[in-house]
């Protein structure tokens, strides 16, 4: 696979059904999505009646979001299962992290994830910085593109939408609005089962001061527009 160009291919914006294209708006009307904290659009699918003791410590990472009602956080749901879409009108996750495992699944769309190995040791060498790992997912297994993938608990993950076509996203051949009529796509849509599951106490996002100490000057000056600004 070539090298992943960290940069955005469609402006990012808040999540509003209202200004999707038409086929975009009926993806998130069949499937009852709403708009994310983390940018996109989700809805729960499943969630695991069996309840196991909580292996979180006590003290919620975020108090960001309220809890559901009836929450206790002595136990969590087995598992958790959500649809998340990215589109062209939001079309970035931002960095955040959870306490479980999540498992992803491809359905339809391409797209960069980004990890920033916050759980490791500092890379060797004087450098400073955490391990930074980046891949595409897409349906392009032959040149390394991924179906499925899995970010451990721990883990910073910020995700951005490219164009169905491959050739868009290493800019196409032609320039000027030509070139832009090529970045199109259908969203990219995924399944996520978070192990054990999903509560927002387990969730926070990477806020600008602990980025920077994350990673060095130049990954920070590359990666900042995927860090929430508020």
């Amino acid at each position: 696979m070539s090298s992943i160009e960290l940069q955005r291919s469609f402006p990012a914006g808040l999540p509003s059904a209202e200004i999707e294209p038409l086929s975009t708006k009926a993806i998130i009307k069949a499937l009852s999505l709403e708009p994310h904290i983390e940018g996109g659009y989700f809805v729960e699918t499943d969630r695991d009646p069996l309840l196991i003791p909580s292996p979180f410590p006590p003290t919620p990472a975020s108090s960001l979001v309220p809890q559901r009602p009836g929450f206790d956080p002595a136990h969590r749901n087995a598992s958790t299962t959500i649809f998340y879409y990215l589109t062209p009108q939001s079309p970035q996750g931002n960095f955040h992290r959870n306490r479980g495992r999540t498992v992803h699944t491809l359905h339809r769309g391409r797209g960069v994830y980004v990890l920033i190995h916050a759980d490791e040791p500092d890379l060797p060498g004087g450098g400073g910085g955490k391990r930074i790992e980046t891949f595409i997912v897409g349906p392009d297994v032959a040149n390394g593109e991924k179906l499925q993938w899995i970010v451990e608990g721990g883990k910073y993950k910020a995700s951005f939408l490219l164009p169905d076509d491959a050739s868009a996203s290493a800019g196409g051949d032609g320039d000027g609005e030509d070139k832009e009529k090529e970045k199109t796509s259908g969203g990219l849509l995924i399944s996520e089962t978070v192990v054990p599951g999903f509560e927002f106490c387990d969730h926070d996002f990477l806020r600008a001061e602990e980025f920077r100490r994350l990673v060095t000057p130049e990954k920070a000056e590359e990666l900042a527009w995927l860090v929430r600004k508020a």
